[in-house]
């Protein structure tokens, strides 16, 4: 029996990977064992945390930033025919750039570019995470270059995040933390509902189709892709029912635990994993910060233990292997 610890990045300081290995590093200090399960829920660290699981290889692909300016990315080529493509790499907001950043003519282009090139290099289904773009384009950039390579013969793709926004509330959810002010919100709501009713299929009310600016409505109306909850294909790809099976308790983790944690994000998929195995089985969280507005949520936790550097990660872990596991409650 060991201790399953499956933490999220504390985004912009530590990956997923870096918080599991601190974490592991103090169990082990302390006399425990522990398997490392870094997750992610459709943003940041997905990319890595599937590649991982499905055993992807790293392929450079010549694609454009959303501007237009050329830049390599990478996609994740896996042996079952799976590719795994990150938004951001193509498409985001942290891209490498010369031009200003400008959220109304900013395109999926890329993102598209980083499909297809999928596509060509023969898989069968993509995996499209998400999180991080600077994009409120409706996927139409993405839609041209998809078709302008030939299309997907054959291949399906399945859009993967942690929102459930319908298409044209992207702009008003989204649009702001892009670049947007009130006036081009406005555009934005308008361009979605035209492309909304031009698209073959109205992404309009559908949950998950605002995504990446409505990137993920793009791809389900042109291409019928399958739109999911990151955090839930993320632990289906790496066994962790399974894992949890032979599990005494479970370490999570995030930046920040606050309101937004219950709301469709790794953690709270976790628990409802947890919470369906059966099994009594105390769940840890060790966090960056807690907010005031956490409430109740908190009392999900057998403990939240604070830890905002690698070194104090790795004393947590110590902590959580003293506490005493088994029958006992934490």
């Amino acid at each position: 029996m060991t201790i399953l610890v499956a933490p999220d990045s504390f985004k912009g300081t530590y990956t997923a990977a870096e918080v599991a290995a601190a974490i592991a590093a103090g169990i082990h200090d302390g006399g425990g064992s522990a398997t490392q399960l870094p997750v992610a829920d459709g943003g940041e660290g997905t990319f890595d945390a599937l590649c991982r699981s499905l055993r992807a290889s790293p392929v450079s692909v010549d694609v454009v930033n959303s501007w237009g300016e050329p830049l390599q990315a990478i996609l994740g080529l896996a042996p079952d025919g799976t590719a795994v493509v990150e938004v951001a790499q193509a498409s985001g907001l942290s891209t490498a750039r010369n031009s200003p950043q400008d959220a109304m003519s900013a395109s999926t282009y890329g993102t598209g570019l980083l499909i297809a090139a999928a596509v060509n290099l023969g898989a069968s289904h993509v995996l499209v995470a998400a999180g991080g773009s600077a994009t409120t384009d409706g996927g139409a950039g993405a839609v041209r270059a998809i078709n302008d390579n030939g299309g997907l013969g054959g291949a399906r793709i399945t859009v993967l995040s942690d929102v459930t926004t319908p298409f044209v509330d992207a702009a008003r959810v989204f649009g702001p933390q892009k670049g947007a002010d009130p006036a081009t919100v406005r555009l934005l709501e308008e361009r979605l509902s035209q492309l909304a009713a031009s698209y073959p299929r109205d992404p309009s009310g559908e949950p998950r189709t605002g995504a990446a600016g409505g990137l993920s409505g793009g791809l389900w109306a042109h291409f019928e892709a399958e739109l999911v909850s990151g955090a839930e294909a993320v632990l289906d790809a790496a066994g962790f029912d399974s894992l949890l099976r032979t599990a005494e308790a479970v370490v999570v983790g995030e930046g920040r635990l606050d309101s937004q944690t219950g709301e469709g994000k790794i953690i709270s998929a976790i628990l409802e994993r947890v919470r369906r195995s059966g099994r009594d089985i105390p769940v840890v969280a060790v966090v960056g910060s807690v907010a005031d507005d956490v409430g109740n949520y908190a009392e999900n936790f057998a403990r939240v233990l604070i830890a905002m550097d690698a070194a104090a990660m790795r004393t947590a872990g110590k902590t959580i292997a003293a506490l005493g596991l088994g029958s006992e409650q934490l």
